[in-house]
């Protein structure tokens, strides 16, 4: 591994410990030459992911892309750069699980939307005018009704979860 500051070749690991949930080692570095220290990450490298976008185009799949999307969303929110990172890193496990070599725009569009929904409800609303194409106010309604009845379901499951922990 080359030093970043002098170019050396004679680099020595300080350090190594698991990054990103088990997905990555991250290395603490010393260059032989300079003494410059510096961090490398290791990845394990996986097939690219083609997503099919909705007019059938073809374009590799760009974790950046979804996270700046992401960021807009969550623009003046409370969801921290983590949450997203995490909720983006999350995303791509699932489409790697699946072990397709193609994904639709859609499914990664829904997968978004469902996690996004447990973050924050403004970021979910965001996300989903942009995902969906809202063209009316119409389209912002029914989508809020959704997200109320989601709440709604998930709020009477843990009342009855509660009540037969008690019992």
């Amino acid at each position: 591994m080359k030093c970043n500051n002098c170019q050396e070749v004679d680099t020595k690991v300080i350090e190594s410990r698991e990054a990103a949930e088990g997905g990555a080692i991250r290395r603490r570095r010393e260059c032989a030459g300079c003494r410059h220290r510096f961090t490398t990450y290791e990845r394990l490298e996986r097939p690219q992911l083609v997503v099919v976008k909705n007019g059938g185009n073809r374009e590799l799949f760009n974790r950046q892309k979804l996270l700046s999307g992401l960021h807009r969303a969550c623009e003046k929110t409370t969801i921290s750069n983590l949450q997203l990172e995490r909720l983006v890193g999350s995303i791509e496990r699932v489409l790697q699980e699946e072990g397709e070599a193609e994904v639709s725009s859609r499914d990664i569009g829904q997968l978004v939307m469902e996690r996004l929904a447990d973050l924050s409800d403004v970021a979910y609303v965001r996300f989903a005018s942009v995902y969906r194409g809202f063209q009316d106010l119409g389209g912002f309604e029914r989508e809020l009704s959704q997200i109320r009845e989601l709440k709604l379901g998930q709020k009477a499951s843990q009342k009855v979860a509660g009540v037969r922990a008690v019992l």
